[in-house]
């Protein structure tokens, strides 16, 4: 399982690997809103929690297609279902290795992009929490979405059409946080829903993911 998650950190780091395209992304678009918006403080602060994790879930889903495609294609994928390591167990490490590559470098970023859309100072313990909370989810789930394309060609399109709406309740609770803590309310509620999405797809994605590799692979 260490080898196959280092295995997958090296591919993720090479050129064309797919590591920075998500950070280039959310910084593009972070400074890309204040341009379109325009530069008021006020206007930005109030629309920055949601284009964050806008940003986020869109950076994350940039990557999908990647995860299992290069093992489809040289045949790893075939012997990674036949091998004595259980498959639910491969997929979370695909699963990790995404989240490594994309949604750590977001959550580690994601304060000097608040800076450009000048977040609330109250905001930015929030924001940075919300995304290590939540971005697992958004791995783990466009793992699950990665795994019914394989093998279809062209499939990024309705790799997204499929994902996109599984990530709206993160999407909607991530934002709530940061939202809430710029303005000082709780924001026990959407961390708690936030934590249990993560929770549940991590419990329970890999196991319907490996199913339908199974079936792909047949």
């Amino acid at each position: 399982m260490r080898a196959l998650l280092l295995r997958d950190l090296r591919l993720a780091f090479r050129a064309g690997g797919g590591f920075g395209l998500g950070l280039a992304f959310f910084l593009i678009l972070a400074v890309l809103v204040p341009l379109g918006v325009g530069p008021e403080p006020a206007t930005l602060a109030l629309i920055a929690p949601g284009i964050l994790w806008v940003g986020a879930l869109l950076a994350c889903l940039l990557s999908l297609d990647r995860i299992f495609a290069l093992d489809f294609e040289d045949g790893s994928l075939d012997l990674l279902a036949t091998a004595p390591v259980p498959l639910e167990g491969v997929v979370s490490i695909k699963a990790l290795a995404h989240w490594l590559t994309t949604g750590l470098p977001l959550v580690l970023i994601s304060p000097l992009l608040g800076l450009l859309l000048f977040l609330p100072r109250e905001a930015y313990g929030w924001l940075i929490l919300s995304l290590a909370v939540g971005t697992p989810a958004l791995s783990v789930i466009g793992t699950f979405g990665a795994a019914l394309t394989v093998g279809v060609k062209r499939g990024g399109l309705l790799l997204s059409l499929l994902v996109l709406p599984l990530y709206i309740p993160t999407l909607i609770f991530g934002a709530e946080i940061v939202a809430r803590g710029a303005q000082g309310l709780s924001v026990a509620t959407p961390l708690a829903l936030l934590g249990g999405i993560t929770a549940g797809a991590v419990a329970l994605l890999p196991f319907a993911s490996s199913a339908v590799l199974r079936i792909n692979l047949r």
